[in-house]
């Protein structure tokens, strides 16, 4: 129904900046919400952010206040903007979507996952 591909992943200073970009295709009814996930080594996934239909977002106590999330309904595209980036910001990123299908089932979708490297 609907497959999202992550890409933006990459290394950067301790400080520095990086933007994720999920891409997102297929026939859906609509989509309620769009979020970003991480999974650090020998750690769980996480939630980092999620955004809502009306543009609400929410962020993980770890991320608030150095990471945005943003949507482009045009492009079909979700955004992760990654500032003041640290080492413990080391993690495989994963997009999610969650919606309606076109026959009323709920559905949730995953990305493949991109790897942001923070060196120290």
């Amino acid at each position: 129904q609907v497959q999202l591909m992550e890409s933006g992943g990459g290394l950067v200073r301790a400080g520095g900046s990086r933007r994720l970009s999920c891409a997102a295709s297929g026939v859906v009814r609509s989509i309620d919400t769009m979020g970003w996930y991480r999974q650090a080594p020998g750690k769980q996934r996480e939630l980092v952010a999620d955004i809502v239909g009306n543009g609400s977002a929410n962020y993980a106590d770890s991320v608030r206040g150095r990471f945005t999330i943003s949507r482009d309904d045009a492009k079909g595209t979700l955004y992760l903007q990654m500032n003041r980036l640290k080492p413990e910001d080391t993690a495989v990123y994963y997009c999610n979507a969650e919606g309606t299908t076109v026959s009323m089932d709920d559905f949730r979708s995953w990305g493949q996952g991109t790897q942001v490297t923070v060196s120290s």
